[in-house]
């Protein structure tokens, strides 16, 4: 049975937060370290090891394919392990069993970066634990509150989406230099030391958790498949989630497309200092993790003092108009070089301060979203819908980057057309997102007695 803090202490978090959000860290790292070089990895050790300048085009291609593929189905998976989670085995040992099958993945990669076949069976391992635990641990941290706590709820996702930014920033600054001083087997061993502690915090905090009990496979199905609330939920949540995708597609760029563009610009930052390529992604993070709290502490209640609602679908569709603005700023950038220029640098710093601030207003409400709007049995299950948008982005993208190395239909939108195509296609998805979502209402559930109906648009 699940249990919750007594009236005396309400108004704090839960116990179990700490050790989640120490989860996250160590976890993220391991991630986004591994991620930091694969792209660059990719090109250098196997799609264009004798840095052929005829080459070029069609490597970062092919590796772009392979980066986003194995986004997409660590993306796509967290649906699984949503229903197990929900389901049949509880999130507590979706998240420990899962997390311990990710080690063995970065061991993978560790041991086999000269074969491919053997790289890329670990990223397939890799892609199974994170996506398998990725629902049940944001869903894990919603479990821990209840009605009379549940105002704190915004700030621990709040929180959570810090974790997520320290732990691949400090990651995205150390495994770049490690790989250039160490080579590849210490640069992808070394996050997978840090999964091992991220599975271990995780496992220290077992006696803290609130853990709701599972509903079985069939009473799961029925919740989900039958008619009544349940379902009427997921369907007013799958729309709005059905924006999205588009959104990460011109996001997850700056972890691939961008550090390769990186390669090829003006690094020197001040005289004496050029990043690697690898490491321009930290700015991303490091604005994240300023623009973070200055948007839940100090703009959004700015503007609520002022009687402007900064409700879920405004901070959505305001995202949304600042990433398509760094994807203008990129594409600008990439004309420089298509016509033979060497850009500055710092373009693509002001693109990933801009990039950051508009995902923010996506991803930390978008998390939020999906366990507040969500019955409780089926939580975990909405939370990995919205984690299903960013595999929809990531295989809308290698599908356009295998069809660009092979010559295909998307070979067409190379160089700045290349990002053009983007900006265009993010506003066709804002302007149906206005039309369609303003229309929706919707239902909160946090704890035991949700609130009534009301408009999601207010």
């Amino acid at each position: 049975m699940p249990t919750h803090p007594p009236p005396a202490e309400a108004a704090r978090f839960p116990r179990a937060v700490p050790f989640i959000i120490g989860n996250e860290v160590a976890e993220r790292f391991s991630y986004y370290g591994m991620r930091a070089i694969l792209p660059t990895f990719l090109v250098a050790q196997f799609f264009n090891p004798t840095h052929s300048a005829a080459l070029t085009a069609a490597a970062e291609a092919r590796a772009n394919d392979f980066v986003h593929s194995f986004a997409a189905l660590g993306y796509a998976l967290p649906v699984v392990g949503a229903l197990l989670a929900d389901w049949v085995l509880g999130k507590y040992r979706v998240i420990l069993y899962l997390s311990i099958f990710y080690c063995l993945g970065h061991a993978l990669l560790a041991a086999y970066t000269d074969d491919l076949a053997g790289f890329q069976a670990g990223l397939i391992v890799i892609a199974i634990g994170m996506g398998g635990i990725k629902s049940s641990v944001t869903a894990n941290l919603g479990d821990q509150f209840d009605q009379r706590n549940a105002h704190l709820l915004p700030k621990a996702y709040g929180w959570f989406q810090l974790a997520i930014d320290a732990g691949a920033a400090v990651s995205t600054a150390l495994i770049p230099e490690l790989y250039a001083y160490a080579g590849a087997a210490w640069a992808f061993g070394v996050p997978g030391l840090l999964m091992g502690a991220a599975a271990l915090t995780f496992w220290l905090g077992r006696r803290h958790y609130v853990r709701v009990p599972t509903t079985g496979l069939r009473a799961g199905l029925r919740h989900a498949l039958g008619p009544g609330e349940s379902r009427a939920a997921l369907r007013r949540v799958g729309v709005i989630f059905l924006f999205i995708p588009v959104l990460w597609a011109l996001y997850n760029q700056s972890e691939s497309e961008w550090v390769l563009q990186a390669a090829h610009l003006d690094r020197h930052l001040w005289p004496g200092y050029a990043p690697l390529p690898e490491q321009l992604q930290i700015l991303g993070i490091v604005f994240g993790i300023g623009l973070n709290p200055l948007l839940t502490y100090r703009i959004y209640p700015a503007l609520a003092r002022r009687g402007i609602r900064a409700t879920p679908l405004r901070r959505m569709g305001f995202g949304m108009v600042l990433v398509a603005l760094a994807m203008c700023i990129i594409a600008g950038v990439q004309h420089g070089l298509d016509t033979g220029g060497s850009p500055s640098v710092w373009w693509q710093v002001l693109a990933y301060f801009v990039v950051a601030g508009g995902t923010l207003m996506v991803a930390v409400t978008g998390l939020e979203y999906a366990y507040t709007y969500a019955p409780p049995t089926l939580k975990s299950l909405t939370t990995s819908l919205w984690l299903l948008t960013i595999a929809g982005g990531n295989y809308f993208l290698a599908i356009m980057n295998a069809s660009i190395a092979r010559g295909g239909f998307f070979a067409r939108f190379q160089g700045a057309n290349y990002y053009w195509f983007f900006v265009g296609l993010m506003a066709v998805n804002f302007t149906l997102f206005l039309l369609i979502a303003t229309r929706l209402t919707q239902k909160t559930y946090v704890g035991a007695l949700p609130p009534p109906l009301e408009p999601l648009a207010e």
